[in-house]
């Protein structure tokens, strides 16, 4: 399923959604113009690796030390369709969180959610030396707070049905509950040793972005 656009209008311009959109892509153009070596480096670097944190902690390391790789993983995307298929979900649904929330608390909540996400994804294998990199995980978190948000808002999807591609209007709720259902079982269902995406981090960022939605929430929704 590719979502195409929602039915809520956003009241307020999104800047900061689009704000992080552009940073995204600016930061991707940097590294599809660096070599493998330099590309393995900065990975490695600022990617978020869950044996090197699980050590700072025991080693007492600072805060800023553990920190940084939880921002900056975010920000780093493996390849195009990675950085198109959460781009796009963040269009779409993120505008109206923002609308919700406020530019600055958005901005904030974001940041929580991706956290939130990732520290999830450490507990599911703190042993591993494996980086993992990308919004998903904050993207996750927008899209937990859509679905407490805007119970009766449709998504426009482009859906393939065998030999068939079709447009169908499907209502969020159910769109967010088989994209969560599918992550869900993704998690128990792969060795999360042997996989290369952090379905604990999409589950971990959905579920506390529902959560804390309407602790952020500057305005009731009815939509």
């Amino acid at each position: 399923m590719i979502p195409l656009r929602d039915s809520v209008r956003s009241r307020t311009f999104p800047i900061m959604n689009l704000a992080l959109i552009i940073i995204n892509f600016l930061v991707f153009f940097k590294e599809i113009s660096l070599s493998n070596q330099a590309l393995n480096q900065l990975t490695f670097t600022y990617g978020l690796i869950p044996a090197r944190v699980t050590a700072q902690l025991s080693s007492g390391a600072s805060l800023l030390a553990l920190a940084t790789p939880f921002i900056t993983a975010m920000f780093l995307h493996g390849n195009w369709l990675h950085i198109i298929g959460n781009m796009l979900y963040l269009w779409i649904f993120g505008d109206n969180v923002e609308d919700r929330v406020g530019h600055l608390p958005y901005l904030f909540f974001y940041f929580v959610v991706g956290v939130s996400g990732s520290i999830a994804h450490i507990l599911s294998n703190p042993a591993s030396r494996v980086p993992i990199i990308g919004a998903s995980g904050a993207i996750a978190g927008i899209l937990g707070a859509y679905f407490i948000s805007f119970p009766r808002a449709k998504v426009l999807t482009l859906l393939p049905l065998f030999f068939f591609i079709t447009l169908v209007e499907i209502p969020a709720v159910w769109f967010l509950l088989l994209w969560f259902v599918i992550q869900l079982l993704s998690g128990f269902a792969t060795s999360v040793a042997a996989d290369s995406v952090a379905w604990w981090a999409h589950i971990g960022g959905f579920l506390v972005g529902a959560v804390l939605i309407n602790l952020f929430a500057t305005r009731i929704q009815a939509n």
